[in-house]
């Protein structure tokens, strides 16, 4: 998906990185054959990288997958990946806004999931098809419960029409759901203030202070040390509370060695980070016999302004903002429930729905 040094037989040069970087705005970040955005190999410190992965196939059935294949398939190192190619050709080819998708082949674009029909046809509900395999790909079996209810692509479009949708979706207006209709905002500058977290509409600071989600941060003003940035969720007016906001920062250093960092921004219920920083679990409330749960944990929404404390002037860096919701019920709970099927032990029954913002980028 996101070379470094070769595609196709040939070594990425000055043309590739530009023709990418120019047809390819957008990347769907989550579907029903697995989420996109991190893997817990390649971000072994992120405790929610591990959502709905599949990573045991390879399109070379000649070829087994091995660990290190996996950095040129998630958004997060490819994220990572484009700054470093960019400091070398000039251009970043992987400067790509977050959207999300079902990927059904069923016309019904269900991702709720008490909703959920699968992918095609085979896989309609059923009392049996967790059963079912997904799909082979040589000695490898996707088994029927594996797909996620996913996702959603949302655009921060000027009106409600094609021309306005798509120029949003060029200029990486978007933001990914994993099926969730939470509403999300994030806007990045060097003017925000805590002041602005309490505005109800953020978008107005947003777009008077900064650039939105699919931007890019012009250098620092004199004066200005560190970029700030405004984040806001409201919640899926009929699904799960929200947990905690997290922004995830990528950066290149003199070295050209690529970095990661996690930062939970603002959360729920007046948790407290512990002595190493973490930030303790928001609970659950799933009641898995009955596919139900309660909303007496969370928040219907969140809202904050954080300030870099890591920020070097001298790296190109990109931020984006993670929303996550408070545990509730898998379809595989609704299935269990409406079919009667005690469902075997392995088979994952709640879920943590969460959303991806476009990225904003720094690049001095």
């Amino acid at each position: 998906m996101f070379p470094e040094i070769k595609a196709f037989g040939k070594k990425i040069n000055k043309k590739y990185v530009e023709t990418r970087a120019r047809w390819e705005p957008l990347y769907e970040v989550t579907q029903m054959k697995g989420d996109g955005e991190a893997h817990p190999f390649l971000s072994p410190n992120d405790e929610f990288a591990d959502y709905g992965t599949w990573d045991q196939g390879n399109l070379d059935l000649s070829v087994l997958k091995k660990n290190e294949m996996l950095r040129f398939e998630y958004a997060r190192s490819a994220l990572k990946t484009g700054l470093r190619l960019q400091d070398k050709l000039g251009t970043n080819p992987y400067q790509f806004g977050m959207i999300g998708s079902t990927d059904s082949h069923t016309a019904l674009a269900t991702a709720q999931e008490d909703n959920f029909f699968g992918k095609h046809s085979g896989a309609e509900p059923n009392k049996l098809r967790y059963k079912h395999p997904m799909a082979k790909m040589g000695d490898v079996e996707y088994k029927g419960y594996s797909p996620l209810a996913s996702g959603w692509a949302a655009v921060w479009a000027e009106e409600n029409t094609r021309a306005s949708i798509f120029d949003a979706m060029k200029r990486k207006e978007t933001y990914a759901t994993t099926g969730s209709r939470m509403i999300v905002r994030f806007f990045g500058g060097w003017e925000f203030d805590s002041k602005d977290a309490n505005n109800r509409l953020p978008a107005r600071a947003g777009y008077a202070k900064g650039v939105p989600m699919g931007g890019n941060l012009s250098v620092a003003p004199e004066g200005k040390k560190a970029p700030t940035f405004l984040v806001a969720a409201l919640k899926d007016p009929i699904g799960g509370n929200l947990d905690r906001i997290q922004i995830i920062k990528g950066w290149v250093d003199a070295k050209g060695k690529m970095h990661e960092k996690i930062y939970d921004v603002v959360w729920s219920d007046n948790r407290k980070p512990d002595a190493r920083g973490k930030l303790p679990s928001v609970g659950n409330t799933v009641d898995i016999a009955n596919a139900s749960w309660t909303n007496t944990i969370g928040a219907t929404e969140l809202i904050a302004v954080w300030k870099d404390p890591d920020f070097d002037a001298r790296e190109s860096a990109f931020y984006y903002a993670r929303v996550i919701e408070i545990p509730t019920p898998r379809w595989t709970a609704f299935d269990a429930k409406y079919f009667k099927v005690n469902m075997p032990k392995e088979v994952p029954m709640t879920t943590t729905e969460r959303a991806y913002t476009s990225p904003i980028w720094y690049m001095p």
